[in-house]
């Protein structure tokens, strides 16, 4: 069997003490999560984590560092992804981006909020990413090599 697991790559972004999510479909609910998605071929991990951030969200960001690193395998698929998640900096919103197919909106939330809506989170990783870097868990963004 050739099992490979999805690369994936997320952002945190912090602003006056909310986080950028996006509000998208998923398996036919409304879910919030970090602005994510798949590596495309030929990038590096930071480029694919700035792109899904701008298409998910009209936001320009600048990363600054790396939270963590995850396994997670989805319970509506069986698909098995490997997240890189980084933390940056929200630099200009373009209004006018359309966001990706499935995104309904992109929103800013403080922990509370994403805690009181944690039914609504698409996997446990949202809240425990916030979680990590509430605690201090940011490592230099050139802990990351291609």
């Amino acid at each position: 069997m050739d099992w490979q697991p999805h690369v994936t790559v997320a952002t945190v972004i912090e602003k006056d003490g909310k986080y950028l999510l996006v509000e998208e479909r998923c398996n036919g609910e409304l879910v919030f999560n970090q602005p994510a998605g798949h590596l495309d071929p030929n990038e590096t991990l930071e480029q694919a984590a700035v792109r899904e951030t701008f298409e998910e969200t009209g936001w320009h960001i600048e990363l600054q560092g790396v939270v963590g690193v995850a396994l997670y395998t989805s319970p509506h698929n069986q698909v098995t992804y490997h997240r890189t998640t980084f933390y940056a900096n929200a630099l200009e919103h373009d209004q006018q981006q359309p966001l990706d197919d499935g995104i309904e909106q992109a929103v800013w939330m403080s922990y509370e909020e994403m805690l009181a809506s944690s039914d609504r989170m698409r996997s446990n990783l949202v809240i425990k990413c916030i979680e990590q870097y509430q605690q201090g868990h940011r490592y230099p963004i050139e802990m990351v090599f291609e």
